[in-house]
């Protein structure tokens, strides 16, 4: 396959969920910005999704936030997001926005606490299955703030336990996806700490929990891709939160920061994704979700998810460029300096001009981010939207 076409696939072949809070009013612990035009309810939030969907040809699921997306119907709401073109993605849980969960949810030590959550991500599994999704995400802020607050293990059991009613409760063919957090909101200790408690978790769990990898959730100098390359060998990689960070959980956009980490990412995604002598890890890269998982405090929504998933898409084209028989061969015969220039020519590569291209062919614009800005959708959305409350997280 020559390099058009296999860069092609980052056009063609990537599927990007968007997720329905990207698009709502966010902010930081301090100050939240509201912007005009942004989404007052669920249905609005799918018509943001349509058009970053129509524009870049590659975000067609939407990911959902319960309580934040509920709606009487979830079934007209599924068959509304049909109708424009979309499909819905991950079913995200919220047990860390209510008095109750102060001392966590699944972990907290209160029986009573734990069973409302567990109620809470039961809901989430019936309306992934009304919906037709495939995905239940957890991540929890369950953690503790100070030594002696609660017992480790004891958490970790109910924990376990939790999820496991879960998972048996999951609709057939949908997965359970556990996000894990090395701080915050608990500031000593948090339940579902890295990568490693997240697995062991799963394990315990069943065959169709797996883990999530937020960028952002971890701390400086980690070897994300290296957490990768195992998580795809063991075949528990669920999916992915994207986004960038310069000091904690950022949540900035996909790139802005470390383009190369995740170029490197991705390259651990693309080479496990085709991996003949590794059935597990190419099974498991091929069910990866890739979702974007950004707060825009102070830049507008949808051409920041489109500059995001193009961002994405130039990075898995790239990764898509690395010569693997040309890499196998250096690493095998310890050629440290010319393995990593195999890596680097394709990081450094530029293949806008190739994605233009690929876009052109399949009826896209060929620079996302210039069309929708010179579309007028932008001020169309702020001055159709009056009158109501932005749907946001605060």
């Amino acid at each position: 396959m020559d390099h058009q076409s296999r860069v092609g696939w980052a056009v063609s072949g990537l599927s990007v969920e968007l997720p329905s809070w990207g698009f709502a009013n966010s902010g930081t612990r301090f100050r939240v910005f509201p912007q005009a035009g942004v989404p007052r309810t669920p249905y609005e939030k799918v018509d943001d999704a349509a058009t970053v969907a129509r524009f870049t040809g590659a975000a067609r699921r939407i990911s959902l936030h319960i309580p934040w997306d509920r709606v009487e119907d979830f079934a007209a709401l599924a068959a509304y997001a049909a109708e424009r073109g979309l499909t819905i993605g991950g079913i995200n849980s919220n047990t860390f926005q209510d008095d109750d969960y102060k001392l966590g949810s699944l972990c907290h030590p209160d029986a009573r606490i734990q069973h409302r959550a567990i109620d809470a991500i039961l809901e989430c599994c019936e309306i992934a299955g009304v919906m037709g999704s495939g995905v239940v995400k957890v991540w929890l802020g369950d953690g503790t703030n100070y030594p002696g607050q609660d017992d480790f293990r004891a958490r970790r059991r109910r924990l376990i336990d939790g999820l496991r009613q879960i998972h048996a409760a999951l609709p057939e063919a949908t997965r359970l996806l556990l996000e894990y957090k090395y701080y915050e909101p608990a500031f000593y200790q948090t339940d579902v700490q890295d990568w490693g408690q997240a697995l062991s978790v799963c394990e315990h769990v069943g065959e169709r929990a797996q883990v999530c990898v937020d960028i952002g959730h971890h701390a400086m100098g980690v070897n994300i891709e290296q957490i990768v390359a195992v998580l795809l060998a063991e075949g528990r990689l669920g999916g992915f939160d994207l986004n960038d960070k310069k000091y904690g959980d950022d949540d900035l956009m996909v790139g802005s920061i470390d383009p190369y980490q995740l170029f490197r990412i991705c390259h651990e995604l693309v080479k496990g994704r085709e991996d003949g002598d590794d059935p597990i890890a190419a099974a498991c890269a091929g069910d990866v979700v890739y979702m974007l998982d950004q707060s825009h405090n102070i830049e507008p929504k949808i051409p920041a998810l489109i500059r995001s998933v193009m961002a994405l898409q130039e990075t898995f084209a790239k990764a898509l460029l690395v010569d693997q028989a040309a890499l196998a061969d250096a690493q095998l015969g310890g050629d440290v300096l010319e393995a990593n220039r195999i890596l680097r020519d394709a990081f450094d590569a530029d293949v806008r001009p190739a994605l233009a291209e690929a876009r052109s062919a399949a009826g896209l614009p060929a620079d996302p981010y210039r069309a929708y800005l010179q579309s007028g959708i932008e001020e169309r959305r702020a001055a159709e939207r009056v009158g109501g409350q932005g749907a946001g997280w605060a």
